[in-house]
C-alpha cells in the first residue's frame, strides 16, 4: 500500500479523535492549519501521474465494471484518462473532473479512493442505476510541474512542484470557449460531445483564507450563471449542491459557503458556466479549501488537513452518485441555498 494512502487514513482517524500524534491539536474546518511559510507541505505523498496511471490500470484489471479510456493528450504528450462505469446507456450519467488546475491535488486523491471503493462491497448495487465517468487528473503536466515556465518560490517540498496552469501557461478552466489547448479540445471533442452526460461536478481547490461565520470554510459551491443557463439545468445544478451540502455540512470538519463572485461576471470559458450553457449539463463547481502548492502562501494549506479534504471529495462523489442512482435527487430541496452565506476572505 502506498505510503500516502496510509498517511491519509491515519490523518482521518486522528481527525475523528481530535488529536494528532504527539498531542498536537488536529485542525479541521474553522481552525487551520495554514501554511504561512512554516507548515509542512510535501508533494511526495501525492500520486504522481505515473503512479495514478498504474493505479487505474490495476483497478481496471480487478473491476469488471470499469473501463479505462485514453481520450486525448496533454501538451507534453501525457495520456488523458477517462474512467468509465457505463452499465446501461439508459441510466443517468455523472461526470466528475479533478485537477483542471495542477496544484489542486486532493480532489484527485479522493477520486482515486472512490474509484477503488467502486470495486468493493461498499458500493454494492450502485452501478446498476447510474453511469459514472471520472477524469481524475485533467491537467497532468501542471500536476507534475512539467511546464514551459519557471516555478520559483513555490511552497512545497518533495520531488516536484505542482502548478495551476498547463505546460504552456494557460488556465484550462478558462479555455472552454476558445479551446486553444489540446487538453480542452480533447475534452470537448471526445468526452462532452461523445457521452450523454446529465450531471457534472467540477472539483477544485481555492485559497486557504476564505471563511463563513468567522470560521474557515472546508469548501464552497457555485452554480452555473443564472442569466446564461436554462431553468431546468440551473435547478438540477442546485439540487446537486443540496446533496453535497447535506452530506458535508453536518460533518465535524464540514463547513460550506457560497463561492465568492458567483452569479456576477460571466465568462463562457469557465467550465461551470460554459459547459452548462453549451451542453445543458447540470453542473456544480465545488472548491475545497487550500491548494497543495503555490508561490503565494495564502493559497497553500498544511498537509495536516489532507485527511478531511480527501474525505470531503469521497463523500461528495458517494452522496451525489447515490442520489442520482436511487432518484432521490429529483426531490432534493434547494432552499438551503437562499440563506447560504457567501464566503468572505479573512483579513489577517
Amino acid at each position: 500500500m502506498k505510503k500516502h494512502i496510509v498517511l491519509a487514513a491515519a490523518v482521518i482517524t486522528m481527525l475523528a479523535g481530535g488529536i494528532m500524534k504527539g498531542g498536537e491539536t488536529a485542525y479541521a474546518a474553522g481552525n487551520g492549519p495554514n501554511y504561512q511559510g512554516h507548515e509542512t507541505v510535501n508533494t511526495s505523498i501525492l500520486h504522481t501521474y505515473e503512479e495514478m496511471t498504474n493505479f487505474l490500470k490495476k483497478q481496471e484489471a480487478k473491476q469488471p465494471s470499469m473501463e479505462l479510456e485514453v481520450f486525448g493528450e496533454t501538451v507534453k504528450g501525457r495520456d488523458m484518462h477517462l474512467v468509465k462505469y457505463m452499465s446501461d446507456p439508459d441510466n443517468p450519467t455523472i461526470l466528475y473532473i479533478a485537477q483542471q488546475h495542477g496544484d489542486e491535488a486532493l480532489t484527485t486523491e479522493g477520486s482515486l479512493d472512490f474509484i477503488k471503493q467502486l470495486g468493493t462491497g461498499k458500493t454494492r448495487g450502485l452501478l446498476d442505476d447510474v453511469n459514472l465517468l471520472f477524469i481524475p487528473m485533467y491537467n497532468a503536466d501542471g500536476a507534475m510541474g512539467d511546464v514551459n515556465f519557471e516555478l520559483e518560490d513555490y511552497a512545497a517540498s518533495g520531488d516536484r512542484h505542482l502548478t495551476r496552469m498547463n505546460a504552456d501557461g494557460v488556465d484550462l478552466n478558462r479555455d472552454h470557449e476558445a479551446r486553444s489547448q489540446p487538453e480542452t479540445q480533447a475534452f470537448h471533442d471526445n468526452v462532452l460531445s461523445t457521452y450523454d452526460i446529465n450531471y457534472m461536478i467540477d472539483l477544485h481547490h481555492q485559497g486557504s483564507q476564505w471563511e463563513k461565520d468567522g470560521k474557515y470554510v472546508s469548501g464552497a459551491i457555485l452554480y452555473p450563471h443564472p442569466d446564461h443557463t436554462e431553468d431546468e439545468t440551473l435547478y438540477e445544478s442546485k439540487q446537486l449542491g443540496g446533496i453535497v451540502y447535506e452530506a458535508i455540512e453536518p460533518k465535524g470538519w464540514g463547513h460550506l459557503g457560497k463561492y465568492a463572485g458567483g452569479g456576477t461576471a460571466y465568462d463562457q470559458g469557465i467550465g461551470v458556466y460554459g459547459i452548462a450553457n453549451t451542453y445543458g449539463i447540470s453542473t456544480l463547481l465545488f472548491e475545497m479549501r487550500g491548494t497543495a502548492d503555490n508561490a503565494n502562501d495564502d493559497e497553500v494549506l498544511g498537509q495536516k488537513s489532507n485527511g478531511y479534504l480527501t474525505k470531503q471529495t469521497v463523500e461528495t462523489l458517494s452522496a451525489t452518485s447515490r442520489a442520482v442512482a436511487d432518484g432521490t435527487i429529483e426531490g432534493q430541496d434547494i432552499s438551503f441555498g437562499e440563506d447560504l452565506p457567501v464566503q468572505t476572505e479573512r483579513e489577517e
